[in-house]
């Protein structure tokens, strides 16, 4: 029994969605979630910089003894995934190469298509990834901006929401992909409005639920699972001022969120 906590990270609260999915698939395990909601979004920086605040959160978490490290944050892996796994002695798990194999494992022309933040589609992190595995796939990427912007604020249907995604999606559609990998962890709160959009010949991949099942692999596999626990503990740390935990934390984790520590990392 390894009763030390995972560490999950995100520039902000979308790494819930991938907290969601771990907690549904390890329920017992302790965590610890950071948010960076002080430099939230991460999506549109440069990746060096990226790297410089993702070392400074990792650092945090690795004091707290974690056993396990999830980058929930796809601009934050295509920063800094490799190098972690150099410096730290501990598994680091980020949220790229889960979906990656998983759009491998089920397309069939072999065209795979992105949506994502700007910085995660211009490190082309989800196209190295793919072509390791299979280089004879097409990878065709779109940034979605907007659509951060709306489920940051909440907007999760309607007419306005239905026409943005639809707009980001009608180029990848026109090249016959038949696989979607969702590469934000914002996107699978709009999942099902996605999915209507691509209609039946696309298979729509979350990012979040293939981490999950790599952490709970990973778990298993370097035997440091928890094992019983009977009341795992959750705490959430930010560095923003105006937390968005309390507001959108039922939205995002499926469960109200009680207490935010707030913390300065001196970034």
């Amino acid at each position: 029994m390894d009763r030390r906590p995972i560490g999950v990270f995100d520039s902000g609260v979308g790494g819930l969605t991938v907290l969601r999915e771990i907690m549904k698939i390890v329920p017992n395990e302790n965590i610890l979630y950071f948010g960076d909601t002080a430099r939230v979004p991460y999506g549109p920086r440069d990746l060096e910089e990226v790297k410089k605040f993702v070392f400074k959160i990792v650092s945090f978490l690795y004091e707290k003894q974690v056993k396990l490290i999830v980058i929930a944050c796809n601009t934050s892996t295509a920063a800094a995934l490799s190098d972690l796994k150099v410096k730290f002695d501990i598994p680091v798990i980020g949220v790229i190469e889960p979906g990656a194999r998983a759009s491998v494992r089920v397309t069939k022309n072999k065209k795979v298509g992105v949506i994502a933040t700007k910085g995660t589609v211009e490190s082309k992190a989800y196209d190295n990834e793919i072509a390791k595995i299979d280089p004879s796939i097409r990878m065709y990427s779109q940034p979605a901006p907007l659509l951060v912007d709306y489920i940051e604020n909440g907007i999760l249907k309607g007419k306005k929401l239905k026409e943005t995604i639809r707009n980001y999606l009608l180029p990848l559609l026109a090249e016959n992909i038949d696989a979607l990998i969702l590469g934000c962890t914002h996107f699978p709160l709009v999942e099902g409005q996605i999915a209507d959009c691509c209609g039946s010949r696309v298979d729509v991949i979350s990012s979040a639920v293939e981490t999950a099942k790599d952490v709970e692999e990973v778990l298993t596999g370097e035997k440091i699972a928890v094992g019983t626990n009977p009341k795992p503990e959750r705490t959430f740390y930010e560095t923003g001022g105006n937390s968005k935990f309390f507001e959108v934390g039922k939205m995002f984790l499926g469960e109200e969120i009680k207490e935010v520590v707030k913390i300065n990392l001196g970034i």
